[in-house]
């Protein structure tokens, strides 16, 4: 790894009540309060990263710094976890945030509607109403990307970017055909022995297991990652789980159609839930459309594990708009 984007690039970690959910975001960059910065060295513009399923913003760091260091450094690039896939560590504080007042009650916050309104709900309060947004969404984070396109026009959203996007035929797919009765019919099951065999761990054992884990997938430690093997956290990463399988069955033709100018996307041919002949359905679709795909035999979970080429080619992508920050 670069040492310049492991010891130099700062990140800094809160942990927020958004929408009466502790959030965890990780802010790449000096700037840590946008909305109450009114100073002329202000950016313009924001990289937003929405994760996949399960959302926990520490395995994106890497992304981040590398997408950092490649735009020069210009930008703040934040990372939002799913509501109710983080939990503060003990004695940790947590920032409240102001009332959106375009907000309903989300009656489902853990649920696939409820995780866009989350997301939108962020936005709207810690994000000044006049900076340039470029969202990037993994897995499950695309669905949410085109959402917040569909749901919140006001926003400035300049660019979408949709990494191995699993905004269509989940339980179809080849892990989907696996998942989907775990994740449906059997995912109570599941919950007790979750529960019984992760709860009574000390944190001395989860702390160990998870640097195992990441270093295993090359991912430093940077931040707390037991969110990882708590049993909160990964009953609500399963009930969306759920969802997903559920509800991202139609792909949404004419949110993709409306926005096509601002969309990149981005496909596997390794990717067991969203395999290769999506893509060519896509090209097929919207032949005018950005629509690409990774030659590389990567499996979908290890995204990351390629982060600095994937970051390199993102900030290409950008090039064009962000130089007219």
């Amino acid at each position: 790894m670069d040492s310049e984007i492991k010891e130099e690039i700062p990140v800094h970690e809160e942990f927020i009540l958004c929408c009466g959910v502790e959030t965890q975001v990780l802010k790449c960059g000096p700037w840590t309060d946008l909305i109450n910065n009114q100073s002329g060295t202000r950016p313009k513009l924001l990289i937003f990263i929405i994760p996949g399923n399960p959302g926990f913003s520490a395995f994106y760091v890497p992304f981040a710094k590398a997408l950092y260091s490649a735009t020069k450094r210009r930008f703040p690039i934040w990372i939002i976890s799913h509501a109710g896939h983080a939990l503060a560590p003990r004695g940790k504080k947590i920032l409240t945030t102001s009332e959106d007042p375009n907000a309903k009650e989300i009656k489902d916050i853990y649920g696939l509607r409820g995780q866009v309104e989350h997301k939108l709900a962020f936005l709207r309060t810690q994000v000044p109403k006049e900076m340039k947004l470029v969202v990037i969404g993994h897995s499950i984070g695309s669905y949410f990307s085109l959402e917040i396109l569909k749901h919140a026009p006001e926003l400035p959203v300049i660019r979408s970017i949709l990494l191995f996007p699993t905004i269509e035929r989940m339980s179809e797919s080849p892990r989907g055909r696996f998942a989907t009765p775990l994740l449906c019919w059997l995912r109570y099951a599941l919950y007790v022995p979750c529960y019984l065999l992760l709860k009574p761990w000390p944190e001395k054992i989860k702390s160990l297991v998870t640097r195992t884990v990441l270093q295993m997938m090359d991912i430093p430690k940077e931040f707390s990652c037991l969110n990882t093997l708590e049993p909160f956290c990964l009953v609500n990463a399963a009930y969306l789980g759920s969802q997903e399988m559920r509800e991202v069955v139609k792909r949404d033709n004419e949110t993709i159609k409306e926005h096509l100018p601002k969309l990149i996307f981005y496909y596997g041919t390794a990717d067991g839930w969203c395999p290769k002949e999506y893509y060519d359905d896509m090209k097929k679709d919207f032949p005018e459309g950005d629509i690409r795909l990774c030659e590389k035999k990567i499996p979908h979970a290890f995204i990351l594990s390629f982060f600095q080429e994937m970051a390199n080619m993102v900030a290409d992508w950008l090039k064009d708009d962000l130089s007219k920050m």
